[in-house]
């Protein structure tokens, strides 16, 4: 018996009906800051389910990881801990215009585990009864920036200058605090949804102490052909995103 050749005006019907080829998983390389490692790592794991795809994380404070992508370090994605160096980056013609976005709201709090430190944080940051205070390095890291601000605002800055132990991002700030190197510490409110060590004495610092710790992720020149990068980018910025980045501490932008 014969087979029948299709009409020709039959063949796009019949492949139609063909199982698609899925589309084969890509890497994309992103620049995390200190802050929302853990959180990137949770995100990373439900982007690789829904996707296939695979992210490789760097961490570090947002200055340093903004440099290094200006030396030509090989990232394709920033999600940095401010809005200005991913701006700066768009003008300097290594990241892409029109696909910055705010992906997280950072929340600075006052933290000693100790659990009777205090009850009142900026009573204990004028009572000065710590030898050592650690934020992070004002210059690199928005959080550091935050925790001056925050200082300047109490009138305590130039008084704690001397009890600064100053870290390169604010997970060496946390960590500061949590081997006993300083008394107490400005650190993420992150960090302590993601600590064995969430215990001890807790202060929120009121947003209007400090400007907005926008968190900003942008698309890399190096990434704008790399569907791994893209794709994670329109990921970020859906419902299920949002609720894990909820979950650690920190405020989303609804759109």
């Amino acid at each position: 018996m014969k087979l029948r050749r299709l009409p020709a005006l039959f063949l796009p019907l019949f492949l139609a009906f063909l199982p698609a080829r899925p589309l084969p998983a890509a890497e994309a390389r992103v620049a995390v800051a200190a802050n929302f490692l853990q959180p990137a790592r949770a995100l990373a794991a439900a982007f690789h389910e829904t996707s296939g795809h695979e992210l490789r994380l760097s961490h570090a404070s947002t200055g340093m990881l903004y440099a290094q992508i200006r030396h030509g370090a090989p990232f394709e994605v920033f999600l940095a801990a401010d809005q200005a160096r991913p701006r700066r980056l768009i003008r300097e013609g290594l990241a892409v215009p029109g696909s910055l976005f705010v992906y997280a709201l950072g929340r600075l709090v006052l933290w000693n585990p100790a659990t009777d430190a205090f009850e009142d944080g900026e009573r204990y940051l004028r009572g000065m009864s710590f030898e050592r205070l650690a934020i992070a390095n004002p210059d690199t890291a928005p959080y550091g920036r935050a925790a001056r601000e925050t200082l300047e605002r109490l009138g305590l800055w130039d008084r704690l200058r001397p009890r600064l132990v100053i870290g390169n991002s604010i997970a060496q700030t946390f960590q500061f605090v949590a081997t006993a190197n300083a008394g107490a510490g400005l650190v993420a409110a992150s960090q302590l949804r993601g600590s064995k060590r969430r215990e001890g004495s807790l202060w929120p610092v009121p947003e209007t102490y400090h400007r907005p710790i926008a968190q900003a992720a942008v698309l890399l020149t190096r990434g704008r052909n790399n569907p791994a990068a893209r794709d994670f980018l329109t990921f970020l910025q859906g419902s299920r995103a949002r609720g894990i980045i909820e979950r650690w501490g920190y405020g989303t932008e609804k759109n």
